[in-house]
């Protein structure tokens, strides 16, 4: 095969809404191709920067992209361009690339940034061709530049565009809601009060139906699925009236920006304000969100997914020939992956025209399974009562669940979507407390619809937990409480000692038959350390803590030239510490996979000094807790300290058990809702049959997954307690080593 054309010169622009997590992107593509030994520059005011030229257009080095991770919107700016519009104003643009010799354009952006890259990208070689009729352009030059190199990233907080799971921005947004719709709920319950809340997203509904799941809102409306009744309104006012009648305190309503009835006429916040207000005769406000869904430090989740889009992007142009039709770099499954750009767009405008045509169903179909999905589940949520009665007449099973090891933020939440979705079914749940001390000393109780209220958005663990695993003659205890109460199936939510006591349980059927029941284990940890499953709920909560502490060190720091040692927990898995070492920019992450070294430890000194000799004054290593037995996190700030050569000083910090601590994110509300569900269903299914299967469920592959309890030990390395692999580790540590490039390189 003839050799690909290598681009020379990288532009990065970003455009349209901003959204954050862009600087994540940006960052990470300059650094990028300065590794790869590119020029790049950065194109400040998006197209219109294009289109002026002048110094709008600067190049970038790596010191010029540091200190951005952190913050909201997009540092190179981005503004509508009239011009660029225009055949003359793409011209000007060419002619302002070729003067630079840039070949390779990357566009941040939503969909209209990206058709109109894609626009300019196919004009090139015509554009080029008027300028040299023109005379602006001399024909060699022409000749050596034939083409214009292409690759999109979506940077938009609505998540609307095709050939990506999460679009970089989305995430925070989600952030923002959550946030907002949690203070006032406390507010709303205080008064009784009902709340509408406007949420943005244009034609999509993803940004208000994950906010109505992650916080417990009674309704939602959005564009996708409207209201099955044309008397939608009476609906609502029922739902919300018997919501009070069985001690609701608030009434939460989520509506989208784009929502619309059957016959496609909008439905608006101020009209569900009226119904409500009318309807109840109750004090009942309204809340439009606004722009401030777009502001604020990116999450951790988009820190990353900007930096991993940033750098794969860059890849992307270097194998790619640059004729070929463009790419967008996107997440599908929790893996980086790549999609016909053009393709991408023009299925994003297809949902869109159908909405507009009122062919509901084929939209909801084209925003894929996990968000019907989501519609089916949040349908379960939010009613006042379960929809089949325990007593209709079908069998009633009996469902027991526990939490068991440390508490993970989402703990709550999986019980409560476990607790609705069960009694939605005609079932009933039982909760253990104190784990399996619970289970052996018979300290259980029957869990009700309302009893689990609020335990969406609650840190902790309110069933309690503990490390307690069942032995010996706990067994015998153990069946004749499963006995005693009738229990059918078993959900273990927590970490590795659930999945140990879960997996003691199920190797005991051979001697106690009355174990012979199914069990689901669910995965809830911070540190990133169980089999079957690439995420686990807790862990993206863990992530924004440490972010969240990690910019205020920087911060205190910035005035100093300092280096700060943070530990961080992760027992012996690195998983917390390396998503945490990208999404704060550490120049180092130590793991306890990779471990440390003396002469390692030698050459990070050296490079430190290097940097702060160049006039760096900040500098930050993530250590895991169990990175090395021996050089310790004291060690570390003991060591860096004495070798600085006065360079700079150096701080520690432990960050401590507050990274399991706080309100849950609302990604993990949202996938421990998810995973709860799925568990629930497999447990009914499995509890009908004489020889149920136990599994451990999880995401894999961006898809619910179980994989057999009886597969747990083989896919454990025991002695560190973690699993024999480590997906994570191939994937994001070369994208750590590139952005850790010294600042002044």
């Amino acid at each position: 095969m003839p050799e690909v054309a290598r681009p020379r010169h990288l532009a990065v622009l970003t455009s349209g809404g901003d959204a954050p997590g862009m600087n994540a992107a940006v960052r990470a593509a300059v650094r990028t191709a300065l590794a790869e030994g590119l020029e790049v520059s950065v194109i400040h005011e998006g197209f219109l920067g294009l289109t002026d030229g002048g110094l709008a257009i600067q190049p970038a080095t790596s010191a010029s992209v540091g200190g951005i991770l952190h913050r909201g919107g997009t540092w190179i700016g981005t503004a509508r361009s009239e011009a660029f519009r225009t055949r003359d104003g793409r011209r000007r643009a060419a002619a302002n690339l070729l003067e630079r010799g840039i070949d390779a354009l990357l566009v941040v952006g939503g969909d209209g940034s990206l058709t109109g890259a894609n626009l300019f990208r196919s004009e090139w070689p015509e554009l080029l061709g008027e300028l040299v009729e023109k005379g602006r352009l001399d024909a060699e030059v022409a000749a050596s530049q034939p083409q214009l190199a292409l690759v999109g990233l979506v940077g938009s907080i609505d998540n609307d565009m095709f050939g990506t799971d999460m679009t970089i921005g989305a995430d925070t947004a989600l952030h923002r809601i959550t946030e907002a719709i949690d203070a006032l709920r406390s507010t709303a319950s205080s008064h009784q009060r009902s709340f509408v809340i406007e949420v943005m997203g244009r034609n999509c509904g993803y940004l208000a139906l994950m906010s109505a799941i992650a916080t417990g809102a009674n309704w939602v409306f959005i564009p996708e699925h409207p209201p099955a009744l044309d008397d939608w309104e009476g609906a609502l006012k029922r739902t919300v009236a018997a919501s009070r009648r069985i001690g609701r305190r608030q009434n939460l309503v989520v509506v989208a920006e784009g929502a619309r009835d059957l016959q496609g006429d909008p439905i608006t916040s101020e009209h569900v304000l009226e119904v409500l207000s009318e309807g109840l005769g109750e004090d009942t406000r309204a809340t439009i969100l606004g722009h401030v869904q777009r502001g604020g430090s990116p999450s951790g989740f988009d820190r990353n997914l900007g930096t991993q889009c940033g750098y794969h992007a860059v890849h992307q142009l270097l194998h790619s020939d640059p004729g070929s039709e463009p790419k967008l770099v996107g997440i599908r499954g929790n893996r980086i992956t790549t999609s016909p750009l053009m393709a991408a767009v023009e299925k994003t405008h297809a949902v869109a025209d159908l909405l507009e045509q009122q062919r509901f169903d084929e939209a909801m179909a084209l925003r894929g399974g996990s968000f019907a999905d989501a519609w089916e589940t949040m349908k379960t949520l939010v009613r006042a009562q379960p929809r089949r009665s325990t007593t209709n007449g079908d069998r009633s099973l009996r469902l027991a669940v526990l939490h068991a090891g440390g508490p993970a933020p989402g703990m709550n939440t999986a019980v409560r979507a476990t607790v609705r979705a069960a009694m939605d079914g005609g079932h009933r749940v039982l909760g253990v407390r104190g784990g399996f001390r619970g289970l052996i000393d018979d300290d259980i109780d029957e869990l009700e619809w309302m009893s689990v209220n609020g335990w969406v958005s609650q840190g902790g663990a309110e069933l309690g937990t503990s490390r307690v695993l069942p032995t010996g003659d706990d067994l015998d205890k153990v069946v004749d409480n499963l006995r005693g109460h009738g229990i059918d199936g078993l959900l273990a939510i927590g970490g590795y000692d659930a999945y140990d006591g879960a997996h003691r349980l199920w190797e005991a059927r051979e001697t106690h038959p009355a174990l012979d029941i199914p069990i689901v284990c669910l995965p809830a940890s911070i540190n990133g350390d169980l089999p079957g499953t690439e995420l686990a709920v807790g862990s993206d909560t863990a992530l924004n803590s440490i972010v969240s502490a990690v910019d205020k060190i920087k911060q205190s720091g910035v005035a100093f030239n300092r280096v700060f040692v943070v530990e961080v927990m992760g027992k012996d898995s690195g998983y917390l510490a390396l998503t945490a070492g990208l999404a704060t920019g550490a120049e180092k992450t130590y793991t306890p996979e990779e471990g440390l070294s003396l002469a390692g430890l030698a050459s990070d000194v050296e490079e430190l000094k290097e940097g702060f000799r160049r006039g760096q004054r900040l500098g930050l290593i993530i250590r895991g807790e169990r990175a090395d037995a021996v050089y310790t996190t004291p060690f570390l700030w003991a060591l860096f300290e004495k070798e600085s050569g006065g360079l700079f000083d150096v701080r520690q910090a432990i960050l401590g058990h507050l990274q399991q601590g706080g309100d849950p994110s609302p990604f993990d509300r949202i996938q421990a809702t998810r995973l709860a569900t799925r568990s629930v269903d497999f447990l009914l299914e499995q509890a009908g049959k004489d020889e149920p299967d136990s599994a451990m469920c999880g995401l894999q592959g961006g898809q619910v997954a179980f994989t057999p309890l009886a597969a747990f030990p083989a896919l454990i390395d025991d002695d560190v307690r973690r699993p024999k692999e480590q997906w994570w580790l191939e994937r994001l540590r070369p994208i750590a080593d590139a952005m850790a490039l010294s600042a002044h390189r």
